[in-house]
């Protein structure tokens, strides 16, 4: 076994049996090539390893967090606006927006993708986006005040990650995301055309920061007509 790989489980291990708990900082880089008695490059390949298997979180300046992997990455086209997605694919798209203002975060919606989640004032937007004309998705989202200023109507009808990441100088990492298929409220049918026994698919997500703030909860409502789930896959090590 690569040196590496010997590292990475080591610390695999010891991060599951809670030596490292969520939260805390995995020792430095240097303190590592001590410990192991290992080069630079080949620690910094087992935390890389460590980061792509959901186990850890890195920030310049500030080392390796441990993180839950049940907060890691399960991305529906990654952590990515619908905006950015619409210009990627030179899609024609149009948003129109249903509310801009503070409302009161829905825990229980989202216990499954934060269990640690808790009812508080959130700013709220919500809106509906247009594909080609045609309304195709409702997102719903709250933003922690805390961390995201008001949000000013052409970031809100653009892209919501570019103006936070652009202009706020946030630098966003990760989330967690559910998917699920329910019936169509009345509020979907009435902005997505739907028949009245229509179903949606619905993505909840909560996204956090590069040390681990979480800072939004997002309920996105697809059309399930419109709706494609593309992923990647990784083969667990033995």
């Amino acid at each position: 076994m690569r040196k590496y790989d010997v590292i990475y489980q080591d610390l695999k291990d010891k991060i599951e049996a809670e030596i490292y708990v969520t939260g805390s900082l995995l020792p430095s880089e240097r303190t590592l090539q001590e410990m192991y008695q290992a080069s630079r490059d080949t620690v910094r390949k087992a935390l890389q390893l460590l980061k792509d298997d959901g186990f850890i979180q890195s920030q310049k300046g500030k080392g390796s967090t441990v993180i839950n992997r049940q907060e890691y990455v399960f991305p529906v086209s990654g952590v990515v606006s619908y905006a950015e997605l619409a210009k990627q694919f030179h899609l024609q798209t149009r948003t129109v927006i249903l509310a801009n203002h503070f409302a009161t975060l829905p825990a229980k919606s989202f216990k499954d993708v934060d269990p640690h989640v808790t009812t508080k004032q959130m700013r709220f937007l919500k809106r509906v986006r247009y594909l080609k004309g045609e309304p195709d998705i409702i997102d719903i989202d709250y933003l922690d005040p805390k961390v995201v200023p008001p949000i000013p109507e052409s970031a809100a009808k653009d892209s919501l990650y570019a103006y936070l990441e652009g202009q706020v100088g946030l630098t966003i990492a990760y989330a967690t995301k559910e998917i699920t298929v329910e019936t169509a409220t009345e509020e979907d049918r009435r902005y997505l055309k739907l028949p009245q026994a229509a179903v949606v698919v619905v993505v909840r997500s909560c996204s956090s920061l590069v040390d681990t703030t979480k800072f939004q909860y997002t309920e996105s409502r697809h059309r399930a007509d419109r709706f494609k789930f593309h992923d990647f896959a990784r083969r667990m090590r033995p």
